[in-house]
């Protein structure tokens, strides 16, 4: 990585300094320096280097506003991480979660929130098409079997075919959309999804029903979660909404662990309530060692990681770092989640700063 010069923290210069997240050098070591070093080396004017060490992985005025952009994977950033900020105008995220940032907060201090819809698009609808053919087909136990010595008789329960059933999907963004794109071919009875801000032109075009949430629950044989986590979602799925589905149904979560109470899960699952679930994500992650998850066998659990192909890895990282180009060169990136504050004028001043140093 490029070392960065001595420059004060509220200073600006001609140099663009782009700061990388600590959390990359343990969570994503070696899978994010390629497209760092694809976009960024050789740019003129332009420095990118680790951030310091931020304590409990919470961001600091002094270490943000060090640069003008800042490469992020999970990195907290809260109200008090930008309180007097002048330098820093974006947050380029390595992914489309935000539940760790608060958008408000940086709104507030003239920086953008930008993410990568289009890296983790297909990644993520394959993923939860994995869960579903892998409960369907008992393909974990199946496993087990042939690895104890046991042959098919030992089955305890027949898989099922997915043609004619129900797909379903608490929300309908990006991620949503390109599952529903993807599994037509595959002849499912219905596709049907819940979303106030739902696109009908888009449900139109995919062959999506846009229902009620209670109308999902009922009818719904695989029900994925596919929305954002923040306060109206934290805690969606509990008791009254896993009791109001099918007891053949599975539940998939690619998205958020709290967006599903996940002691609720445990009673539901563990009653045999509905048929299983497929969980890449948690409410506490790493998963504690003492979860009941464990613990059960009609549930697939992965490291919030089934997504994390050699695609998803590349295209995030060459799409965090676009939007941190698109800003250097004095541009607004088309992915920015809040938009409000491309208007205000601190933003459009760090904007014509750069655009005069191009």
């Amino acid at each position: 990585m490029v070392a960065m010069s001595a420059a004060g923290p509220n200073q600006t210069s001609d140099v663009f300094r782009v700061g990388i997240t600590p959390d990359f050098y343990t969570e994503a070591k070696g899978r994010f320096e390629a497209a760092v070093d694809q976009k960024f080396g050789g740019v003129a004017r332009l420095e990118y280097a680790s951030m310091p060490p931020q304590p409990g992985n919470v961001g600091t005025p002094e270490a943000l506003d060090q640069f003008d952009a800042i490469f992020a994977l999970a990195l907290n950033i809260g109200a008090a991480s930008v309180q007097g900020i002048e330098r820093l105008a974006v947050i380029a995220r390595w992914g489309v979660g935000y539940d760790m940032i608060d958008v408000d907060a940086l709104t507030n201090a003239d920086i953008a929130l930008a993410i990568t819809p289009g890296g983790v698009r297909r990644p993520v609808a394959e993923a939860i098409l994995t869960f579903i053919f892998a409960l369907t087909t008992n393909l974990l136990l199946q496993d087990k079997l042939v690895k104890s010595g046991r042959w098919r008789g030992d089955l305890p329960a027949l898989g099922r075919n997915i043609k004619g059933r129900t797909l379903g999907s608490v929300g309908f963004g990006n991620i949503a959309q390109e599952m529903f794109r993807i599994t037509r071919s595959l002849e499912f009875g219905r596709l049907i999804a819940t979303d106030p801000y739902g696109s009908p032109e888009k449900a139109r075009e995919l062959g999506v029903e846009l229902v009620t949430m209670e109308e999902l629950l009922a009818q719904s044989d695989f029900l994925t979660v596919n929305t954002l986590l923040n306060q109206q979602t934290r805690g969606l799925i509990g008791d009254k909404e896993l009791n109001a589905m099918k007891p053949t149904a599975y539940l998939i979560n690619t998205a958020r662990g709290p967006i599903v109470n996940e002691a609720a899960l445990i009673r539901a699952l563990t009653a045999n309530r509905i048929a299983g679930a497929g969980l890449d994500v948690f409410e506490q992650e790493p998963l504690p060692a003492d979860s009941a998850l464990r613990g059960l066998n009609n549930v697939i659990l992965s490291p919030h990681g089934l997504a994390w192909t050699e695609e998803i890895v590349r295209d995030n990282g060459l799409e965090a770092c676009e939007n941190i180009l698109t800003i250097a060169r004095g541009e607004v990136p088309a992915t920015i989640v809040n938009k409000e504050v491309i208007a205000r004028p601190g933003f459009q001043q760090k904007l014509a700063r750069y655009r005069r140093t191009v």
